[in-house]
């Protein structure tokens, strides 16, 4: 599922192709973890990212939408009339997901990354299948790695 690119003590990274969630160019999203040890959570991650319900997808589109009515670093962006709350996701792109946990029998936990076309960051973040939180302080629920 994931096609490591490096794979060091400190900083792995690899790919996969997302099934909802777009990069700028296409379907792959990259997977960043802080050690080789975390490959078992890190497919954990992708296969319940690939596996979000319509529900959790929909929550996730609505808090994205929030964000863009927000505003942000481009003024003179102006969100279009919505057919439903999936088609923000043609006005935003993600690039990373962060493996969130510590060890292999942590519940599954990950922060996803990306951009609007408004020009802020936005991300989102869950735990066990649930979205704890969509906005702009994503990182702000990464665990502490120390």
């Amino acid at each position: 599922m994931i096609n490591w690119l490096h794979q060091e003590e400190g900083f792995c990274e690899g790919c996969f192709e997302s099934k909802v969630f777009h990069d700028e160019d296409g379907d792959e999203l990259s997977i960043a973890m802080q050690s080789p040890d975390l490959s078992e959570c890190a497919e954990k991650c992708v296969a319940a990212f690939q596996n979000l319900t319509e529900s959790n997808i929909n929550e996730i589109c609505k808090g994205i939408i929030n964000c863009a009515k927000e505003g942000g670093i481009d003024n003179d962006f102006e969100l279009p009339e919505l057919e439903n709350a999936i088609d923000i996701l043609n006005y935003c792109w993600f690039t990373t997901l962060y493996v969130n946990m510590l060890n292999k029998d942590d519940e599954i936990a990950y922060v996803v990354e990306g951009e609007g076309e408004w020009g802020d960051d936005i991300g989102f973040a869950i735990e066990n299948n649930k979205i704890i939180y969509v906005g702009t302080d994503y990182f702000d629920y990464m665990k502490d790695r120390k």
